[in-house]
């Protein structure tokens, strides 16, 4: 047998063998590469929801009803789509000195849920999630009657422009705009203003079944009054819903118009 040509063949089929074994390694190289930022990154959750904290790291978007889980925390899609609605019509109109901060009053709840969310829409978090009184006229646990009539003693639903703030009897107390017609817009001749009130706590729930009620103002506990007056007085959107079939009908801004602002 010729030995020479054994070797050579050996040696042919040794680096035929190398050579397509590093054939997927030479294409692998062609592929991009994570930094050159053509591949999808994917969102990065931090934890379950705590109010006045962020949520997640947001690599793209998702509506912050569902990036701070507010289901989990009680309010519905539906008041959050009608909260959002009147929001950009009020925003557009320029009725809204700041745009950063919603509050949503959802008064279809029992009083003893907590129902007033107050969300950072700009770094979207759940700033606060507590108690919020009604009307003692528009029910005694659920708010069912509402009214825009002074001294009726019921809620006003509806879009408010918060103002200023003031000293008054209740303390520290936030004013409040009626911005629809006919459904909220006397709520200044009304002094429906927000303020702390003892009457809304778990005290009163354990010893009654609801917390206590106004005379229409939207009270809440004298233990967050102040912080939750602070952050979102001075031009922001706070929206007052209730379960009123004729709201949904009469209100324009639930139908994203502006022709019915009360101050215009």
């Amino acid at each position: 047998m010729n030995r020479p040509y054994i070797r050579k063949a050996h040696v042919f089929f040794s680096s035929l063998v190398i050579f397509l074994l590093h054939i997927p390694f030479v294409f692998a190289k062609t592929k991009h590469s994570p930094d050159d930022g053509s591949l999808t990154k994917t969102p990065v959750v931090s934890g379950s929801a705590t109010p006045g904290q962020p949520l997640f790291k947001q690599n793209f978007p998702l509506s912050v009803y569902d990036s701070l889980k507010l289901a989990a925390f009680g309010m519905s899609k539906q008041v959050f789509d009608y909260a959002m609605k009147g929001f950009e019509s009020l925003r557009e109109a320029g009725k809204l000195s700041n745009t950063s901060i919603i509050s949503i009053a959802d008064l279809s709840k029992s009083s003893c849920k907590k129902r007033l969310f107050v969300i950072d829409l700009k770094n979207c978090k759940l700033l606060f999630n507590t108690y919020v009184a009604h009307g003692m006229n528009s029910g005694q646990e659920y708010a069912r009657q509402f009214s825009n009539i002074p001294e009726s003693n019921k809620s006003s639903l509806g879009f408010y422009e918060t103002a200023g703030t003031y000293i008054g009897k209740h303390g520290y107390s936030l004013k409040l705009l009626g911005m629809e017609k006919g459904i909220n817009d006397n709520v200044s001749k009304r002094d429906i203003v927000m303020h702390g009130a003892g009457y809304v706590s778990e005290s009163m729930i354990h010893s009654m079944g609801y917390i206590g009620r106004s005379q229409g103002c939207p009270a809440i506990p004298e233990q967050l009054h102040r912080p939750i007056i602070d952050k979102i007085k001075n031009g922001t959107c706070l929206f007052v819903f209730g379960e009123d079939n004729n709201y949904v009908r009469r209100s324009a801004m639930l139908k994203g118009s502006t022709g019915l602002l009360a101050y215009n």
